[in-house]
């Protein structure tokens, strides 16, 4: 998959572009979701049965940090390169990365379709049912539809339900904040993912018979709720099944102020520090919470990690 950065306004495209026509699906496409998948499969197929190429066009930052609707949007569910992977395992040609500025968020919806659209040789869009575009959002998907006739073709996709609950990024964030792990993994299609850098903790874990893997992360994700979690921890090339702990180390620290996520990993041994990590979260077990003594401590690990097993079937 290729990757063209744009900024507004655009130079000439046709070499970039190949000089073919896009099937193009538009949007932030923060998570990936399953009903992102369904966007982008559809711009994908579309793109194979007319000999065009299939494009995503998403934007960098996000529109709303841009425009100061608040930090909220600062964070993250996937960093660009993880979008990256995901857009190409869905098969796309081309992933078109545009700036967003405040040059940028102030063009109309008549100048995204004949300033953007129209110089990327867009023949076909594919957006979700509540897209907006141009200054302040008051380009919807049907007004997109209206704009880009007779050379534009719009495809607009209805919004996917799992239990009568909208698939968006917004409920995955609030599953993740609730520590709903399963619901958050349904709704993505996949395990929630943080990539990271082993780095050098307290090496308190070793001390009581636990030694864990401190992770740095390496792009501000969104963040799950504090506890305990089962986890797949992939690291030196590997995959390891594991228990990880995300707080603020309660019963060693009355004053801990940033959290931290400490992994501890089964049947492991090796030197990491230094190390890339990516830790795929599949169960949440428990709240964390501060306990009477160092005894008490190791037996709730114990414990942690025997129910961490038998959820990944280890003997």
């Amino acid at each position: 998959m290729e990757i063209i950065s744009l900024t507004y306004p655009l130079n000439d495209c046709s070499d970039l572009l190949q000089n073919k026509k896009l099937a193009v699906a538009i949007g932030h496409f923060d998570g990936v979701h399953r009903g992102h998948q369904n966007v982008i499969r559809q711009a994908v197929q579309i793109a194979k049965q007319s000999g065009s190429l299939s494009a995503v066009m998403t934007f960098l930052p996000h529109p709303k940090e841009v425009l100061g609707h608040g930090d909220h949007y600062y964070s993250c569910l996937t960093p660009p390169e993880e979008k990256q992977t995901l857009f190409a395992e869905l098969g796309v040609d081309i992933m078109l990365v545009v700036k967003f500025d405040l040059n940028f968020a102030s063009i109309s919806p008549q100048q995204f379709v004949d300033e953007v659209l129209r110089p990327l040789q867009a023949e076909h869009v594919i957006v979700g049912f509540d897209f907006t575009f141009g200054s302040k959002g008051r380009g919807n998907a049907e007004m997109m539809r209206s704009l880009g006739n007779p050379d534009i073709k719009v495809d607009i996709v209805e919004p996917l339900y799992e239990n009568g609950e909208k698939v968006s990024s917004t409920a995955i964030r609030a599953a993740l904040e609730k520590g709903d792990i399963a619901l958050a993994t349904t709704l993505l299609g996949h395990p929630y993912e943080m990539d990271g850098i082993v780095v050098h903790g307290d090496a308190r874990g070793r001390t009581i018979g636990f030694p864990t893997a401190n992770v740095e992360l390496s792009k501000p994700y969104v963040s799950p709720c504090l506890g305990v979690f089962a986890v797949k921890v992939t690291v030196a090339g590997k995959t390891f099944c594991g228990v990880l702990n995300h707080g603020m180390k309660p019963t060693f620290n009355k004053e801990e102020i940033r959290p931290v996520l400490e992994a501890h990993l089964f049947d492991f041994h090796q030197d990491i520090y230094g190390e890339p990590i990516t830790i795929e979260f599949h169960s949440f077990i428990r709240s964390e919470k501060r306990f009477g003594s160092i005894d008490e401590l190791i037996q709730q690990i114990g414990a942690d990690a025997v129910e961490a097993k038998q959820f990944f079937g280890i003997a």
